[in-house]
């Protein structure tokens, strides 16, 4: 339910034991008292339902997914209404727990993750707006807030409330990174935001992505993102870059991440006037998803009237500026 493209951290509350009731003459117990406690654990089991419910959502979307590659499965509209039938009961519960514990900050941010996920971005921000007003401190609600305002605008705001956010929690890396690809996007708003120019935009989205990168070294994410950035950079620190692709290389877990690192690396190389390297790098490309960038860098480097540092395509995937 809570991901970390929004950055969304659990929180436990405390709890008190209820004090003991007074036996009952007539025999029939009283109500049970609303502690924080009780409280805590209904929302406890609430949070669970959802995740539970939302993993079941994620699976059934796979399963359809290969069942229809083989020409199978059903289709969009029949599998969307399984899944409103499936989700719909947590819907209900949130609003049963919420008008019971108006109050609950936490469980009107969670509500706004869970109409989120179902794409109702208006209701979803209402939810943390409502948290927000209730818990000023929730670095995690100022997250929220500020992805929102980043697609639907106001861009100041989105901006504004990604510094909240930082300035409460500075040690979520999710934070940085959100804020540095809201910051890329949606440059010329930032410019006028820090009024400054273009390339010192992407100065301080770097900045922003190297502290994330400081913060999560092997989220292979945050470290490609940031070495991206370094192509919009003029002109392109070939120092920098590089070793911005070796320290995501590093993050890579699986061959085919390797591989499409390699063919970064390679390019890098090939800008730096290192065709012998660059060529060497693109020997390790075998998958076939990194075909057509491997292709495009290899006719670059073999054209003996194209520069080495002429414009081509891009790796799949790019940042463009």
């Amino acid at each position: 339910m809570q991901t970390l493209l929004l950055g969304i951290l659990a929180w436990t509350l405390a709890s008190e034991a209820a004090e003991p009731q007074p036996h009952q003459k007539s025999g029939t117990p009283g109500p049970l008292p609303t502690t924080k406690a009780s409280v805590a654990e209904q929302f406890k089991k609430l949070e669970a339902a959802d995740d539970a419910a939302l993993a079941e959502v994620d699976q059934w979307k796979q399963e359809n997914n290969n069942a229809r590659a083989n020409g199978a499965g059903i289709s969009q509209e029949q599998l969307e209404k399984r899944i409103q039938a499936r989700l719909e009961p947590i819907r209900k519960s949130y609003q049963e727990f919420l008008s019971q514990h108006p109050d609950h900050a936490q469980a009107h941010l969670a509500y706004g993750c869970f109409l989120n996920e179902r794409q109702d971005e208006t209701g979803a921000r209402s939810e943390w707006e409502k948290a927000l007003e209730l818990d000023p401190q929730n670095a995690a609600i100022y997250n929220n807030l500020a992805g929102s305002y980043s697609e639907g605008g106001p861009a100041k705001k989105a901006f504004d409330y990604f510094n909240n956010a930082i300035e409460l929690k500075p040690t979520e890396a999710a934070y940085y990174h959100n804020f540095g690809t809201t910051l890329y996007v949606l440059r010329k708003s930032g410019m006028t935001y820090y009024g400054i120019g273009e390339q010192q935009v992407f100065a301080k989205v770097i900045e922003l992505y190297s502290n994330a990168v400081r913060l999560d070294p092997q989220n292979l994410n945050f470290a490609a993102d940031l070495a991206q950035t370094y192509y919009s950079i003029k002109p392109l620190p070939f120092d920098a870059a590089l070793g911005a692709w070796t320290n995501a290389l590093g993050a890579a877990r699986s061959e085919s991440e390797r591989e499409g690192v390699y063919v970064h690396l390679a390019r890098i190389k090939m800008l730096a006037g290192n065709l012998v390297e660059a060529r060497a790098l693109l020997n390790l490309v075998t998958n076939e998803t990194e075909a057509l960038p491997k292709a495009n860098l290899l006719r670059a480097i073999n054209a003996p009237e194209t520069s080495p540092k002429a414009s081509f395509p891009a790796p799949a995937g790019e940042k463009q500026p």
